[in-house]
């Protein structure tokens, strides 16, 4: 772990952390901007496009095709940052993760604690019934996955055009207004509202690590280039 991180956490007894897409790189996943992103990459159409509500409803087979060639890695597993944070739940120190990932892996690690803006692959439900499956229904199917009753089993994500949960943004706000310290790793603070809950934080210890930089930059006590992994990681 990065030494001044470590004494920084050491002062403080109420750390949330707020992440995204970069902590699970070190796992194997992409994130959607990087050099390898899913950004950089050539489809028929835009990810944005084909990971939106309209698509969905509109191209449900090409639709399926995508998520899970590029959405779902069931070979990944948790790396040195999922690890530290579920120690440092443990340990009484970090209150709460808040995750713009939808790969599960914090919990993997063992954290409890885990609030999944932009929902998980590993939840699903029909469409009509409501019944829930797991992520095999998804990686076991070919085509539109169907349930019993003949509905489309859709994945817990929040898709492009789809709001999120409100709720959960209420919860994630009074987490990060209550905390001593915020970290924010592995997210460019460019997609909203999510990271928008950054600005409900009035201490003084807040943190950044990014290798590149982010629209809060001006506004972080302390600012790491580094990855998230090193900088948490043992």
């Amino acid at each position: 772990m990065n030494k001044r991180i470590e004494r920084l956490i050491e002062a403080c007894g109420n750390i949330v952390f707020f992440g995204g897409a970069g902590v699970s790189t070190e796992s194997g996943v992409p994130d959607f901007r990087g050099q390898n992103g899913l950004y950089n990459q050539k489809y028929r159409y835009p990810p944005e496009t084909m990971l939106s509500r309209s698509f969905f409803m509109s191209n449900t087979s090409d639709f399926y095709d995508f998520y899970r060639d590029k959405m779902i890695y069931p070979e990944a597993r948790p790396n040195r940052a999922h690890i530290a944070l579920a120690r440092l739940e443990r340990l009484g120190k970090l209150r709460a993760v808040i995750t713009q990932n939808v790969d599960g892996l914090h919990q993997m690690a063992g954290s409890e604690r885990v609030l999944e803006l932009h929902g998980s692959v590993h939840r699903n439900h029909c469409a009509r019934c409501g019944r829930f499956f797991d992520v095999r229904a998804i990686t076991e199917s070919a085509g539109v996955p169907a349930c019993g009753c003949g509905g489309v089993i859709k994945p817990d994500v929040v898709l492009y055009e789809e709001a999120l949960d409100e709720a959960l943004l209420r919860e994630s706000a009074a987490l990060i207004a209550d905390a001593d310290m915020l970290i924010v790793g592995g997210t460019s603070l460019g997609v909203y509202p999510a990271a928008g809950l950054i600005r409900h934080y009035r201490g003084g210890k807040l943190v950044l690590i990014n290798r590149t930089p982010t629209p809060m930059d001006g506004a972080a006590d302390y600012i790491f280039r580094e990855n998230i992994g090193d900088a948490l990681g043992e």
